[in-house]
């Protein structure tokens, strides 16, 4: 897909890879960018069209869906964590309040957007995702397992559309220097390299995005005598 002259939408926009998809884009001659955030005076960008959004609201995105009825690509970006693993005395709330962003919330606008999309000529839905799709270590135990389920989702989506002729690509990234990641001492991506590393696969046309080395290392690993899913030994 094209960037030049198309009509996007980017969920979670306001901050962190959400603006930064939005300027790239922009940059990169989208004709329209909508960008959706809870509070759409939190939106500074200029050059952009603000929606109301809350993902987590069926109203917010079925509004959504019929104001920027001109989309033709759809980045699913909105996300939430929170550190802690499975044993925790809230994880099990924890586990909810995040799989309800991170994957039903990715659910509902692609299932909002795909006749949109459909009847715009197909288009492009780019679902943000995480190497923590394929690795849980039990830090961000209930936002891995989200991604995980993201990353199985995306994958459905990409056989469910393909009679519409929409592409569909996964985004997978380690730790990027955005207010999510803030507390982490590690090695840090930008946001822009990460999205424009995106959007290049994007238009080459790209089921998945690897963008960075430690996804990458990951990736390669998940068929390793010991699988990078296991623990390593040290």
């Amino acid at each position: 897909m094209k960037i030049e002259n198309a009509v996007a939408l980017v969920t979670g926009a306001n901050r962190g890879i959400g603006l930064a998809f939005a300027r790239e884009l922009l940059a990169r001659g989208a004709r329209k960018v909508y960008v959706g955030a809870r509070d759409p005076a939190a939106v500074t960008q200029s050059g952009v069209q603000a929606l109301r959004l809350d993902v987590t609201k069926s109203e917010d995105v079925s509004s959504a869906a019929a104001l920027a009825s001109d989309v033709t690509l759809v980045i699913n970006n909105a996300g939430i964590a929170q550190t802690g693993g499975f044993l925790a005395a809230d994880s099990e709330d924890a586990a909810r309040r995040i799989f309800e962003t991170n994957f039903f919330a990715v659910l509902r606008v692609s299932k909002a957007f795909a006749p949109v999309l459909k009847a715009n000529g197909g288009g492009a839905l780019l679902n943000v995702l995480s190497v923590a799709s394929w690795v849980n270590g039990g830090e961000l135990a209930a936002y891995s397992a989200s991604k995980s389920a993201a990353w199985s989702l995306t994958n459905a989506l990409r056989s469910e559309l393909a009679t519409q002729k929409t592409q569909v690509l996964a985004l997978h990234m380690a730790y990027v220097d955005t207010d999510l990641t803030r507390g982490f001492d590690v090695p840090k991506s930008s946001p822009e390299e990460i999205v424009k590393r995106a959007l290049d696969g994007l238009e080459s046309g790209f089921d998945e995005v690897l963008a960075d080395e430690l996804t990458l290392q990951v990736k390669r690993g998940m068929t390793a005598p010991r699988p990078s899913y296991l623990p390593q030994a040290s």
